[in-house]
């Protein structure tokens, strides 16, 4: 495994249950450096279930507690109540008492501007799509207009998927409904804009929470009616949109030590599928190998420069 630089970061994308799959893969990596990721990463910045890993860092858990905590919690999170059986008919498929519940009982109330200002400086980005606003909000502890914010409060907002969880405060819904469903190109920006990181002194890790590539066979699509594309255009949203923030790191962060590790699923898991925890759990073995024999995602690496 290649030498992490002075300053280490983290980004890690949304993906609900499969958050298994990173926190797995962050016990993995801690075993190999004998050190936590409270000791490793100096920024983390997440979206949906990562906004959930960044905070934990950000306070210091290790990948094994937060493995433990998903494993723990996922079906205290996404119960199988009528709302489940009835999802069409509802606003939304889950309440989200449970996971504020869950949210408190690791935090408790702390507030954003905490990460900052008791002892060494922890920074912790946190994506929320504001409707309202129309806007996506980077949510940040040394930012004056969200110190006083709640951790639990953001990272419920950056979690709640639109027609999974109920919208937070009328406004704020998942951060993966914009562009930063992979949120490394932020946190590369972070780093050198905000944070002041030399990027020849920087390490910056970004973390998939798992993909299909193939999922739609030659002439299926033929068939299909109007709503058969529903599911289709929202992936191709989503994985492009990922696939795009880390042409843009490369592309005009060339100095950083940018490395980005995603695994190929062999067929889709859903967001709130708690019955495959110990298939996540296998796959964030994989990935935990991948960061440590720095076998980076080979899908979207293209030089810098290089034509699309």
């Amino acid at each position: 495994m290649k030498p992490f630089r002075k300053h280490v970061a983290i980004a890690i994308d949304g993906g609900g249950i499969r958050g298994v799959i990173v926190t797995r893969a962050l016990a993995v990596l801690e075993e190999h450096l004998g050190q936590s990721c409270g000791e490793i990463f100096s920024l983390a910045a997440g979206t949906s279930t990562g906004s959930i890993i960044s905070a934990g860092i950000g306070l210091k858990l290790s990948g094994a507690e937060m493995y433990a905590l998903y494993c723990k919690l996922g079906a205290t999170v996404f119960p199988r109540t009528w709302r489940y059986y009835l999802w069409p008919l509802c606003r939304y498929k889950y309440p989200n008492d449970p996971l504020i519940a869950a949210l408190k009982g690791v935090v408790g109330e702390m507030t954003m501007g905490e990460f900052w200002t008791s002892g060494p400086k922890r920074d912790v980005v946190i994506t929320v799509r504001d409707l309202v606003e129309n806007r996506t909000r980077f949510v940040k502890p040394w930012k004056p207009e969200y110190q006083n914010w709640k951790v639990w409060k953001a990272v419920l907002g950056s979690c709640s998927v639109p027609t999974y969880f109920p919208v937070v405060d009328g406004r704020y819904v998942d951060g993966g409904v914009s562009s930063y469903g992979n949120p490394c190109y932020l946190a590369a920006y972070e780093a050198q804009f905000c944070l002041n990181w030399n990027p020849q002194e920087t390490t910056l890790i970004s973390l998939g929470t798992g993909r299909v590539r193939n999922s739609i066979k030659e002439g299926e699509a033929n068939r299909w009616f109007p709503w058969n594309w529903i599911g289709p255009v929202l992936d191709t949203f989503t994985t492009d949109a990922a696939d795009l923030q880390v042409r843009l790191v490369r592309q005009f962060f060339p100095d950083l030590d940018f490395r980005r590790f995603q695994i190929d699923l062999d067929k889709p898991i859903g967001m709130d599928d708690v019955s495959k925890i110990d298939e996540l759990t296998e796959y964030g073995d994989r990935l935990g190998q991948m960061i440590i024999n720095d076998e980076v995602d080979s899908y979207v690496v293209r030089p810098a420069g290089a034509a699309l």
